[in-house]
């Protein structure tokens, strides 16, 4: 038996956050031909995605070293997107670089059908098909039309928490697992089945089989990896050396803090409305009792996402997956009629679309 089946909050929910999609597309565009850029080179053919596709087309092998004698190599990064990348490009007419194209949008589909699905389950079919609309306009969604991980790991995570609320634990740690091949932000995925069990089985005093294997399965597409690159490295710690040559070592929010007071003060003061704003969110996911799976994979991405040293422009991309956040928003904007709602979340969208199509036609990574 599946999951779920379309059903027509579903198809609003997916034809709403595809068009959030369109939107995006449509004003990078407008905003290349006014600029003389190439748009669709900007989604597959700058910053990670380059070397996702130079994974995909030459395997694991590749590093740089930089100016200041920082090596970066292409170990840091998840095999599952080049695998896709890859296998896509054997079999269609395209290079790897467009089948990453396709698998994040594709993947971008599903993310939405499953954030839909976790919505609806918590706060009613209406506030399922807000929170997938409203994870379209997100202020960093113009990543869900790259050949980035955000999408595909949004998908697996998703899915994995739905099926953890109907009681699927074998399912939702086989997705687990994959997330964990996709993204080093399935930790927090890996914690939140884990704690979930772990709970239950306080309450319970007992854990069935398959909840067991469920929570075994989990880490391995995560841990796997963690070992191949140890292996590779020749040591225990080959992944985490290889992330901290990135800049992205674990350092309990440090960076963030010396970044913010480096700030000029209206800077160092927006940057700290918005962070507030960000724990204010964290505070009505509990006050909204979301499911303990969910509320914590949520704050799980967040901590993962503050806690590293890791340049500061990607941290809202790295908190994208964390649907949760926009879930008490989603249920307000349930509450008011549709006539209402559409308009905000329309210029939402505009907003989101301008925004990507300046950072994408800019020098920086997102």
């Amino acid at each position: 038996m599946p999951l779920t089946r379309p059903d027509r909050p579903t198809l609003v929910a997916l034809g709403g956050y595809a068009l959030t999609r369109l939107v995006g597309l449509l004003v990078l565009v407008l905003a290349a031909g006014a600029t003389g850029e190439d748009g669709l080179h900007r989604l597959s053919g700058r910053w990670d995605s380059v070397w996702y596709v130079r994974i995909a087309e030459h395997g694991y092998g590749y590093a740089t070293t930089l100016p200041n004698g920082d090596v970066h190599s292409d170990l840091a990064f998840f095999p599952l997107l080049p695998l896709l990348e890859r296998g896509l490009s054997a079999v269609l007419p395209v290079d790897a670089a467009t089948a990453g194209l396709l698998v994040s949008w594709t993947a971008g589909l599903a993310a939405a059908w499953g954030i839909h699905r976790c919505g609806a389950r918590v706060a009613g079919p209406r506030a399922g098909v807000l929170l997938a609309v409203l994870w379209g306009v997100y202020p960093t969604a113009f990543v869900q039309s790259m050949a980035y991980t955000e999408t595909l790991f949004t998908a697996f995570a998703a899915w994995s928490l739905y099926a953890v609320l109907r009681g699927r634990w074998i399912l939702a740690g086989a997705l687990c697992a994959a997330a964990g091949l996709t993204r080093p932000t399935a930790v927090a995925l890996i914690a939140a089945l884990g704690i979930t069990a772990l709970v239950a089985f306080v309450g319970e005093r007992r854990l069935p089989p398959r909840t067991v294997a469920g929570v075994l399965v989990a880490p391995l597409g995560w841990l796997g990896h963690v070992a191949y690159v140890g292996v590779r490295e020749g040591t225990p710690t080959g992944y985490f050396d290889v992330q901290a040559a990135w800049g992205n070592s674990i350092d309990g929010g440090v960076a963030l803090a010396l970044f913010i007071v480096r700030l000029p003060w209206p800077a160092a003061l927006g940057l700290g409305a918005a962070l507030a704003l960000l724990g204010w969110l964290v505070v009505l996911c509990v006050r909204q009792r979301q499911p303990l799976p969910l509320l914590v994979y949520t704050v799980g991405v967040v901590l993962v996402s503050l806690v590293g040293a890791a340049y500061f422009g990607s941290r809202p991309r790295l908190m994208m997956p964390a649907f949760g956040l926009l879930l008490p928003p989603a249920a307000a904007l349930a509450r008011v009629r549709t006539r209402t709602a559409v308009p905000v979340l329309a210029g939402l969208a505009l907003a989101s679309a301008g925004y990507g199509a300046l950072t994408l036609l800019g020098p920086g990574p997102p």
